[in-house]
């Protein structure tokens, strides 16, 4: 006797083929199947991609509403509407696409500079920005697909900063070795204040949210004391919190000549995608790592040591945001640091990630454009009177809205993801078989 299938409450049963005796579940007319085609439009319209980039297309919508909202020549114009409502429109549209404009201008190519030598320097301003916002932002991706939350990129940020800094100003190498020195040194600083966090979650079960944003604090304010302390960070005979400049050993060499910003550090970026990338998805230490983030319980039956993983992906995630630690001091700086060298990219390095989706070539992409962000927010201020603080709202947006897929699909009245089809199956009992989909 055959075992029938129950649905559930409210759910639609499943429709069943009876197979006369002889026949094979092979030779039933096959049910029209959705093309390749539309299976592909379907899996791309619905994927983390697609969402991720209309949350940036929604997010420049609304910057676009607060920039007419805030322009002063819409607030005038808006004043006679009824009698005049074409100059609204007007306005709104020269203030939108002035800022816009103005913000491509400052960071892809500024059309009003003369030849291309100049007029991609906006560009390579964008990628000295992305730099350090990619490579710590593969930090904190790294983490999340651990199931692992690092919000303590500035401390481990300062913390390479001044083990960077430390061995930049007072350490005498030749030209070369200094620099991959201070580098590893930076590397280490980042990893060691992250590797706390991943012992303490091991070996404690201390809960890394929490740890990580005290340890932000104790960064901070350890490296602020060192910064006052002239034996250790602070520049011999001053007064002021901040070390003494860079040698230029340690400096990192600039790609393109000096009149343009971009050093080799961003070299050193994509080599850390790269590195990440095969990590993830090539390596058996990527493969715990995914094993561990999907399911911490299942990986543990499955013989994973989870509590060492959880070490080595902190330390791996620290060194990752160190990096970003040790460019801002080898990045051509030669007036030395202060206690705000992370420059708030270890929080924006979890807005990377998200719009990443934790992918290390979407960290890539989502760090060059939070780098076109802020290289345009300052030209946008300058030429067409737009507050910077206009791209920090849209940066918030943009997570707000990936936070948030359901609404970004409702909008764009994108279809729901669905499972893919069920093999149909066949299950044969006495001399009748019943095939399921």
């Amino acid at each position: 006797m055959s075992d029938p299938q129950i649905p559930a409450q409210g759910q639609k049963p499943a429709e069943e083929t009876v197979l006369e005796p002889g026949q094979t579940p092979a030779e039933i007319e096959p049910q029209e199947s959705p093309s390749r085609f539309s299976s592909v439009l379907k899996d791309i319209s619905t994927g983390n991609a697609m969402i991720s980039v209309l949350a940036v297309v929604l997010a420049l919508v609304a910057g676009g509403i607060l920039i007419a909202i805030t322009d002063e020549g819409v607030r005038t114009a808006s004043g006679y509407f009824f009698s005049r409502p074409g100059d609204t429109f007007s306005a709104i549209w020269h203030a939108v696409s002035g800022a816009y404009s103005a913000l491509f201008q400052g960071a892809i190519y500024n059309f009003r500079r003369p030849g291309f030598e100049n007029g991609i320097k906006p560009f390579l301003d964008t990628l000295t920005f992305a730099t350090p916002l990619i490579a710590a932002g593969l930090g904190v991706a790294l983490a999340f697909r651990v199931g692992l939350f690092n919000i303590g990129g500035q401390g481990q940020m300062l913390i390479a900063a001044a083990a960077a800094g430390w061995v930049g100003f007072s350490v005498e190498l030749p030209w070369g070795i200094h620099l991959v020195v201070t580098l590893l040194a930076g590397l280490a600083g980042g990893a060691i204040w992250a590797g706390i966090v991943g012992l303490l979650k091991a070996r404690t079960g201390a809960h890394e949210v929490i740890v990580t944003i005290m340890l932000n604090y104790v960064a901070y304010n350890l490296v602020a004391y060192m910064l006052r302390s002239p034996g250790l960070l602070q520049a011999p005979g001053s007064n002021n919190p901040k070390s003494p400049p860079t040698d230029p050993t340690a400096i990192f060499p600039r790609l393109f000549g000096l009149q343009y910003s971009v050093t080799v550090g961003f070299v050193f970026a994509i080599i850390a995608t790269i590195i990440v990338w095969y990590l993830l998805n090539r390596s058996s230490l990527g493969f715990k790592f995914r094993a561990i983030g999907e399911n911490p319980s299942a990986a543990r039956v499955a013989g994973i040591n989870v509590k060492n993983m959880y070490v080595f992906a902190m330390l791996i995630s620290g060194a990752l945001v160190g990096l970003a630690g040790a460019n801002q001091v080898q990045a051509s700086i030669t007036t030395g640091f202060g206690s705000g060298i992370d420059a708030g990219i270890g929080f924006d390095a979890i807005t990377v990630a998200l719009l990443g989706r934790s992918r290390p070539w979407g960290v890539f992409g989502a760090g060059l454009l939070f780098g076109a962000f802020k290289a345009g927010g300052f030209t946008m201020q300058a030429l067409e009177g737009v507050p910077v603080d206009i791209v920090l709202v849209v940066q918030s947006l943009i997570v707000l809205f990936i936070a948030a897929p359901p609404l970004v699909r409702s909008v764009f009245r994108l279809p729901k993801p669905s499972d893919l089809p069920r093999v149909r199956r066949a299950s044969v009992t006495g001399k009748r078989a019943v095939v399921t989909k």
